[in-house]
């Protein structure tokens, strides 16, 4: 039976145990015979993490012994690979990231020629090649050779995608995670006029989303007040991702981020089909603001491959996730957090963030659940008869949503309600139950 090696977001696993170099190779040898081409050209990238440098030579490794030719790119943010990949060509591009996820662990993402992510018949492709005991392998022996210049290549993309936009005068706080945007967030910030200040830049490879970055906004939020910026940007570990944090240390989400672009874009003529996808995680609050702006939403299941599968279907340009996972179609196939930065500092032309005005958002409260098996939720019918009456109580009112982490083993338990006093109560119910059952 062929082993199930691809999550929602690649291969992702405890570096050197269970993502080791030895699978690091076979992958990237499979994927790169995958391509097709006669002497594919690879892009590898990776973030700060210290298992990064091991991954990225038994990935060289591996597309060189395919026959192609691995250009090292270095420490970029994701959302670059899709983008040099257009400016270069290239057949192929892996990321060595596991994005949000502490340090031990790494990941391994892929992007085909088209700059999109790539497809699960692809990915079922590549698995059954490393169950026939890995890819054939040939005679021609590609090269491992640098890619110069890669960091400047995103950095002209950002810039030319933005340059009608002016920062002067605007005082930015970004919290860079100790990951992937440690360089070029702050200098594109720096080049459209900016006053830049900068925390978590220094990585060393295990400080990487350590009490840092947009899953741990909080610090931001202290800076920006203590400090007086006029705001502040918060990017997870591989670049996919952005939080914001106004002048008041307000926290603005992935939801309102998208909010803000969604009007923006439709106000300039550029929200194609006036329509926007998201996840069901998105709150309540959104969806009121769009159907009031004539937006149409359309709602995928958690993870932003679905969001862009929705988007390509639609011909729609603009998606995310309140994690601040968001898509714009016209300048990228994935999400990028330092482009979605810029598009709200777009959206609000010199207005300010505390007033953004965008959405009313509904009282939430979400919390992991550590668990043994993420799956055996779907088999537990004291949680389910439990999600079942919350649902009943809140109907009308607010909403209830319990799901298996994608990629971690963790219940997500999300509650909205009129009240943060209601939905903390029935929060709190319900993350007691999945502890006392799945725990």
């Amino acid at each position: 039976m062929t082993r199930k090696l691809f999550g929602t977001d690649g291969v992702r696993g405890l570096a050197g145990e269970f993502l080791s170099a030895e699978l690091a190779l076979a992958l990237a040898r499979a994927a790169t015979e995958q391509t097709g081409a006669e002497r594919p050209q690879v892009l590898i990238v990776r973030d700060t993490r210290e298992s990064g440098e091991m991954l990225q030579a038994a990935v060289a490794a591996g597309v060189s012994a395919a026959g192609g030719d691995a250009l090292l790119g270095g420490v970029l943010p994701t959302p670059a690979a899709p983008l040099l990949i257009g400016r270069y060509g290239f057949d192929l591009a892996v990321v060595l990231s596991a994005s949000h996820n502490p340090f031990q662990d790494n990941g391994i993402k892929f992007f085909a020629a088209d700059g999109y992510k790539l497809s699960d018949e692809t990915e079922r492709a590549i698995e059954q090649a490393l169950e026939r005991e890995g890819a054939a392998g040939g005679t021609s022996i590609g090269r491992v050779r640098e890619l110069r210049g890669a960091p400047e290549d995103y950095l002209r993309e950002l810039h030319t995608r933005f340059v009608d936009l002016d920062l002067s005068g605007v005082d930015v706080l970004l919290d860079c995670a100790n990951g992937a945007t440690f360089h070029v967030a702050p200098e594109i910030f720096r080049r459209l006029g900016a006053k830049v200040s900068v925390i978590a830049d220094e990585p060393d490879g295990r400080n990487i989303n350590a009490g840092c970055g947009s899953t741990h906004v909080d610090a931001l939020a202290e800076k920006v007040v203590a400090g007086g910026h006029a705001l502040g940007f918060a990017f997870d570990g591989d670049g996919d991702r952005v939080l914001a944090v106004d002048r008041l240390g307000h926290v603005v989400d992935g939801d309102e981020l998208l909010a803000l672009a969604a009007l923006h874009l439709r106000q300039s003529g550029r929200l194609n089909g006036d329509g926007v996808a998201v996840t069901v995680m998105t709150n309540y609050g959104f969806h009121s603001a769009m159907e009031q702006a004539g937006v149409a939403v359309a709602i995928t299941n958690v993870g932003d491959r679905y969001v862009l599968e929705e988007l390509r279907a639609r011909d729609w340009v603009l998606g995310g996730e309140q994690s601040g996972h968001i898509i714009e179609m016209g300048f990228n196939r994935t999400g990028d957090g330092i482009a979605s930065a810029l598009l709200t500092l777009e959206a609000l032309a010199g207005g300010d963030l505390a007033e953004r005005g965008a959405m009313a958002k509904l009282p939430q409260r979400l919390v992991n659940v550590r668990v043994r098996d993420r799956e055996a939720l779907h088999n537990a019918d004291d949680v389910k008869q439990a999600i079942g009456a919350a649902e009943r109580a809140l109907q009308g009112r607010g909403r209830v949503l319990v799901r298996p982490s994608g990629t971690e083993p963790l219940v997500r338990v999300m509650v909205e309600a009129p009240s943060d006093e209601e939905a903390q109560q029935v929060c709190d119910r319900l993350v007691a139950l999945v502890q006392a059952e799945l725990g």
